[in-house]
């Protein structure tokens, strides 16, 4: 199964998939409320609104993980919604780690960031980048979303 086959559920209760984004770029997320690294929200908002219009996205995953995530979707996207005015997808809570991690970061976690780590999602704001054709580049969540290195692969690679 493609990367882009691996369905998640949307906060709605639907189900989606990668797929309706293939040939675009995506930065995939894995966001918290509660968490030093929150404010990554407004930088990834920022990125949406400059280039959705050119063939990107980001798409948030809510973890609990680290125990700085809200309890339910609906707060989640109130919180999202009014504290940083979110327009990109940020979909229903999921495990990022561990025997239960959803799919999609099962295999996104295959790829090592920079520094040579792959497995493990280590913090909350843990970026993926996927490019069109399926090759990720791992971030770690400490990079900020507009660190020059993902801004030069998000440009280089924008379809429109």
């Amino acid at each position: 199964m493609s990367l882009y086959d691996i369905p998640f559920d949307r906060m709605d209760g639907t189900s989606a998939t990668l797929a309706e984004h293939r040939d675009d770029v995506v930065l995939v997320v894995n966001v918290a409320s509660r968490c030093g690294l929150t404010p990554q929200y407004d930088t990834l908002e920022a990125l949406q609104r400059k280039y959705a219009d050119r063939g990107f996205t980001v798409v948030g995953f809510p973890s609990n993980q680290f125990l700085q995530e809200l309890s339910s979707d609906e707060k989640i996207a109130e919180f999202c919604s009014t504290t940083y005015g979110v327009t990109f997808p940020v979909v229903s809570k999921v495990k990022v780690n561990g025997r239960n991690a959803h799919p999609l970061y099962q295999e996104l976690t295959k790829t090592p960031d920079a520094g040579g780590h792959d497995g493990k999602i280590r913090w909350n704001f843990e970026k993926f980048l996927v490019l069109p054709g399926g090759e990720v580049r791992r971030y770690s969540p400490k990079t900020v979303p507009d660190d020059p290195e993902i801004i030069e692969a998000i440009e280089a690679h924008l379809p429109r």
